[in-house]
């Protein structure tokens, strides 16, 4: 089995991690959570509400790094800086799932991509990276008369807008050519996560369109990720790498 670090582990996606991850082959080794969190020394396991792991959670990212084989980071922007910092110190792989990153960041993941297999996904839903082949796919093919507007819905807690998500559908439009993009943002409720991509022409429209009822998706794509990763050279891989997608020429 896999030996995966999860960070950000008191958090929803980090109990859905711990959760999922006998099924998907990996080890918990791990879990890390904020210094500040009432969940520190619990057992992860329970926290997650399955069986007891025998793994206290802890906040010592740095003690926790060197048993790894993979770390997977779902915790808060303002910290994923130093963990990126800290897994390509260690010369340990790391899939990283946090969104609302700022771009100054992007020059942290190609200096630590020399050291260490990275891998960052605003959104580790299969499905998901499925349906961003598909939109670039289809903005290549139809002509520029075609108006693209990606409607993205939330719960009503998520903070950044529009989502790392729709974001990336977004850049999957663009591509080289630049192709203009309107978001339309909804945040109510517990809506997991809603992403259409709306090509509207005259008297014709495409929707290509991705919902999620289960926070599950995110965690069994991230551990899939997390397993695949594991022994790769040093380099920036993709959830379309995972795949195995190759390219739109």
């Amino acid at each position: 089995m896999t030996r995966v670090v999860i960070v950000g582990g008191a958090g929803r996606m980090g109990r859905s991690l711990v959760a999922c991850a006998r099924d998907a082959g990996v080890e918990v080794g791990a879990v890390i959570a904020s210094p500040h969190s009432a969940t520190l020394g619990q057992d992860a396991g329970e926290m997650a509400g399955v069986r007891r792991l025998g793994v206290p959670i802890t906040a010592d990212l740095g003690a926790a790094i060197p048993g790894a084989q993979v770390v997977i980071d779902f915790s808060r922007p303002n910290v994923a800086r130093d963990h990126v910092d800290q897994c390509a110190l260690a010369r340990i792989p790391l899939v990283l799932g946090t969104t609302g990153l700022d771009a100054g960041i992007e020059t942290d993941f190609e200096r630590a991509a020399t050291r260490i297999a990275l891998l960052v996904a605003a959104n580790t839903s299969l499905g998901v990276t499925l349906l961003a082949d598909l939109v670039a796919r289809a903005a290549r093919a139809l002509p520029d008369r075609f108006d693209v507007t990606i409607v993205e819905a939330h719960h009503r807690g998520k903070k950044d807008a529009p989502s790392g998500t729709a974001l990336a559908l977004g850049r999957a439009v663009e591509g080289p050519a630049k192709r203009a993009v309107d978001y339309a943002v909804v945040r109510g409720g517990d809506i997991v996560g809603e992403h259409d991509v709306r090509f509207i022409g005259e008297g014709e429209e495409l929707n290509l369109a991705h919902r999620a009822t289960d926070r599950a998706i995110f965690a069994r794509g991230a551990l899939r990720a997390a397993v695949w990763l594991a022994g790769r050279p040093p380099g920036r891989y993709s959830m379309r790498d995972v795949l195995g997608i190759k390219s739109v020429s």
